[in-house]
């Protein structure tokens, strides 16, 4: 486990960071990677642990948001990705950020974040994601036909691989729900449950190697606890009540100080050397 495992772009965005923080956060980075979708409780704490160092940078809260997710989080993954959003302008979670409202048993808002402006900007792939989280709303509201006639619209060409299978699945979990229990049987009889598992990110084959996390809590100390203040703070502004309206388009929060992290970790790397 190396610094240099992240890709150029995740490295790029840690140079605000002195190089010793950048080297830590990185670490915890390539760990909350690695150990998402094996040991997503592990992978959560690499990822507060990098927060914790560095909550100003985008891909930091970005490992935070997916990890919160995977964890089954909700309304802490929903906070970060909206950070993540805010810090870079980037629309790629909506379909997470849909699904988190799912999780909180808010379909409605679901169905509102995919009917957005935002969900327009969305890839192929990050339109089927969606287009699999709308069924699960509509699904959720007992809107069975609704939910398998979005499925019947999702492009062949956009649902290759994995995601066709998870269509599949998708489509065999709606027909359950309904009670018709017989055609979502045939529809996976033929699908091998190994590919099915991996394409469900439920594969426990992967190999990975533990990074301890006390040994970068050795090398905390008191000024960190600025820093960690700061993210919270930040997080803070992201939240919004259950009372606020349904949509959830493009938000008008209030930009965050303007601050680097290169400051608050110069300052916390040169406590640490005393």
């Amino acid at each position: 486990m190396q610094f240099s495992d992240l890709d150029r772009d995740v490295r790029g965005r840690l140079r605000t960071l002195s190089k010793e923080n950048a080297t830590v956060v990185g670490r915890h980075l390539v760990m909350a990677g690695k150990l998402i979708d094996t040991d997503p409780e592990l992978a959560y704490e690499h990822a507060q642990a990098a927060v914790r160092r560095a909550g100003r940078v985008d891909v930091v809260r970005e490992a935070a948001g997916l990890t919160a997710y995977q964890t089954g989080r909700y309304a802490e993954a929903l906070r970060e990705l909206r950070t993540v959003r805010r810090l870079n302008g980037s629309s790629e979670h909506l379909p997470i950020m849909a699904d988190c409202e799912r999780g909180l048993e808010r379909p409605e808002r679901a169905l509102a974040l995919a009917a957005s402006e935002e969900a327009s900007t969305l890839d192929a792939h990050g339109r089927t994601e969606l287009a699999l989280v709308v069924s699960g709303a509509r699904a959720d509201l007992g809107e069975f036909e609704a939910a398998l006639a979005v499925l019947d619209q999702i492009p062949a060409a956009e649902a290759q691989g994995d995601l066709a299978l998870r269509v599949l699945q998708a489509r065999a979990s709606v027909l359950e729900a309904a009670g018709r229990l017989e055609e979502a049987a045939a529809i996976l009889a033929d699908v091998d449950p190994r590919a099915l598992a991996a394409a469900l990110g439920t594969s426990l084959d992967d190999e990975v190697v533990v990074y301890d996390l006390t040994e970068d809590a050795v090398e905390i100390d008191e000024d960190e606890t600025d820093e960690a203040s700061d993210a919270d703070t930040d997080t803070s502004d992201e939240e919004e009540t259950d009372t606020s309206s349904a949509s959830d388009g493009p938000e008008t929060e209030a930009a965050p100080t303007d601050e680097t992290d290169a400051a608050a970790s110069g300052t916390e790397n040169d406590e640490e050397t005393k």
